[in-house]
């Protein structure tokens, strides 16, 4: 057993243009005031970090390190979540999708792939310059809007959509094994990665690559109604990330699962902050213990309802309080007696 790390916070939806959400060092700053202990640094905002320069310059790495340091924290992962969503995206949502492009390659469907590739393939190099071992990314999706089988799905369609995303992500896969690090995927409605059973599918695909990992973030399986404690016991040897993100699931006889294209604050299943929704932590936090996750226990705020700020504050202690320490010796050793193999056999009756 391992003790977890944290508490850390994933700095993506703090990020503004006002002060101090506006420099990865007024941000870190006000972080380790509400005693986090870590960041996540979201790698498409220039705010935070320039990710091709990170990559390219162990300088500048540096720099960004010195920065976090300077603040008396470190930093937990780096995340390339818009970026590895466009590693493959269906011509439906291209629209949508080309929001997290750079202006010069949106409507080039085809140029956007290949960027969002490389940026993927920076986060690794980037990730290694800074001594991480763990980073954060969707898997993107080629499949999403035939989750529900209506009209039905012709034979072979999984099959080939699932080769095809492997296709793109072994060789990001392979360049993340150069560098060491672990490809965590953060399981999550919209991604062809998005419970168990279509992580399975991947890991076939991708002959079960060592690096492709798992970021753990339970809300995303409060709302599909997934045993978000089983999962643990199935998949904690590939756990290597972990957002703390509360959420709750309230069905009427109105909606459901689906939500009925509501607003978040209207859906059945919506995101809150940790400690208001539904989510057990502290069997979260057991489980992982014991498998021996000592990876981050990293912050994600989202709640449609709480002020970011409140939910930033009340964060930090909550995973400071569900960290175990682990013990270092058996409750009941205070009754252990000292015996021997011929002892031994004498109390099992074998002599």
């Amino acid at each position: 057993m391992k003790t977890i790390k944290g508490p850390g916070i994933f700095l993506a939806q703090f990020m503004n243009d006002e002060a101090p959400f506006n420099t990865l060092k007024s941000i870190c700053e006000w972080a380790a005031g509400l005693g986090y202990k870590a960041v996540q640094i979201p790698t498409w905002d220039p705010r935070c970090i320039d990710l091709q320069k990170a990559a390219e310059s162990l300088t500048y790495a540096q720099e960004i390190q010195g920065i976090v340091r300077e603040a008396g924290l470190e930093i937990s992962e780096l995340s390339t979540h818009l970026q590895g969503q466009l590693v493959a995206v269906h011509p439906a949502y291209d629209m949508l999708f080309d929001g997290f492009a750079p202006d010069a390659i949106k409507g080039n469907p085809k140029a956007r792939t290949e960027w969002a590739i490389q940026q993927v393939k920076y986060g690794a190099t980037a990730s290694k310059n800074l001594g991480l071992s763990a980073h954060a990314t969707f898997s993107g999706s080629l499949l999403w809007h035939t989750f529900h089988p209506w009209p039905q799905r012709p034979a072979g369609l999984v099959e080939e959509g699932f080769r095809e995303l492997a296709r793109r992500w072994t060789p990001i896969l392979d360049h993340f094994e150069d560098c060491g690090v672990d490809v965590c995927y953060e399981v999550h409605p919209g991604e062809d990665i998005f419970d168990g059973t279509t992580y399975e599918l991947f890991l076939d695909h991708v002959h079960h690559h060592p690096r492709a990992c798992l970021l753990y973030d339970p809300s995303h399986f409060v709302l599909q109604q997934l045993d978000y404690i089983d999962y643990i016991d199935l998949y904690h040897e590939r756990i290597k990330a972990f957002h703390v993100k509360d959420a709750e699931f309230n069905p009427s006889g109105r909606q459901g699962t689906f939500g009925g294209y509501q607003s978040w604050a209207n859906r059945a299943g919506r995101y809150r902050s940790p400690g208001d929704g539904q989510v057990d932590f502290k069997t979260i936090f057991s489980k992982l213990t014991q498998y021996g996750y000592d990876g981050w226990a990293v912050m994600e705020w989202e709640c449609c309802i709480k002020h970011p700020e409140d939910g930033a504050r009340e964060g930090a202690p909550f995973i400071a309080d569900h960290i175990i320490r682990v013990t270092e010796r058996a409750f009941d050793d205070f009754a252990s007696s000292a015996t021997d193999e011929a002892a031994n056999r004498k109390i099992l009756g074998l002599d």
